[in-house]
């Protein structure tokens, strides 16, 4: 629908119309939840530059813009690039909108977000809490961005090693998803990902596994088996798996993560050489406890003999 939305409004409306811009962003928008980067890349530029030519530099729809592009740069792993995209965006809808605005709030997680990436936590938090009094003061306490602010302030506190405060905020932020969202909603299965994280983390790993397989199945049912969600299901319960020592169980799960990831990502993502990674130690793991298994049974065998 949106293919045939943009090609009709080129027909009607020719190249240069605000509609065409946003036609272009909206369907760059849907490749880019289906996780088909490449193809999401040269229409946020395209829509950018015409709104651009259009409207100049200083209006809300070229913060949007910038918003979308360095939001599919950080999910390339274009860390830096995201970075002062995000800042430009943040910059020109203070100015244009105020600060009591939900583009603002909206900002201020994307950037903390990026700072929480590249470790610079302190930054991360301070924008996460300006982010989430924000958003309480717009829409009150049952609203979905409320919940996205909970999350995102709780992983700040997971990384670092607050857990009990990044507990109840994620908590908080699952149970107020599923009042607001429904259980069937990719926000929802994030958030058991980011609960059963935090599980692992603490060593409680009855609690964490559950979690991930409902978060894996429920990405797979409403994302398909080819999206970056998938391949980051199962890298997470491929881990799970790992510290409780059920290495021929996680195997696959990594294999399938790596082969995701190669092929949606490249092989120069971050999360792709993670996986890659993490797929070598594990293998090393299985050599070694292999190995160890044959020494064991070696040392039985002389035994009977001697």
């Amino acid at each position: 629908l949106f293919q045939q939305a943009l090609q009709l409004r080129r027909s009607l409306l020719g190249e240069h119309h605000s509609d065409v811009a946003f036609s272009l962003n909206n369907l760059a928008g849907i490749y880019e939840v289906q996780g088909r980067y490449e193809l999401a890349e040269p229409l946020y530029h395209q829509s950018l530059q015409l709104l651009r030519s259009l409207l100049g530099e200083q209006h809300p729809n070229i913060a949007s813009s910038l918003n979308n592009l360095a939001f599919l740069s950080y999910k390339q792993g274009r860390y830096e690039l995201a970075e002062q995209l995000f800042q430009q965006a943040l910059q020109l809808r203070r100015s244009l909108l105020g600060e009591e605005h939900p583009d603002v709030a909206t900002s201020l997680n994307n950037l903390a977000g990026i700072y929480q990436t590249q470790g610079h936590y302190e930054l991360a938090e301070q924008l996460y809490e300006q982010a989430l009094q924000l958003t309480r003061s717009l829409f009150g306490e049952e609203h979905p961005d409320v919940a996205s602010s909970l999350n995102n302030l709780a992983g700040i506190y997971e990384v670092q090693g607050r857990y009990e405060l990044a507990e109840q905020l994620f908590q908080q932020a699952l149970r107020l998803k599923r009042s607001l969202l429904g259980d069937q909603h990719p926000s929802v299965a994030n958030s058991l990902n980011n609960l059963a994280g935090l599980y692992r983390k603490q060593g409680r790993y009855e609690l964490a596994e559950p979690l991930y397989e409902q978060s894996l199945q429920l990405t797979r049912s409403l994302l398909g088996e080819q999206h970056p969600a998938v391949a980051l299901s199962l890298n997470n319960l491929a881990a799970l798996y790992t510290k409780q020592g059920r290495l021929t169980e996680a195997e696959p799960l990594l294999v399938q993560a790596l082969a995701m990831r190669q092929q949606l990502l490249g092989n120069q993502h971050p999360y792709t050489v993670e996986t890659q990674q993490s797929l070598v130690v594990l293998r090393q793991m299985m050599g070694r406890s292999t190995k160890k298994a044959e020494r064991s049974l070696l040392g039985r065998l002389r035994s009977l003999f001697q």
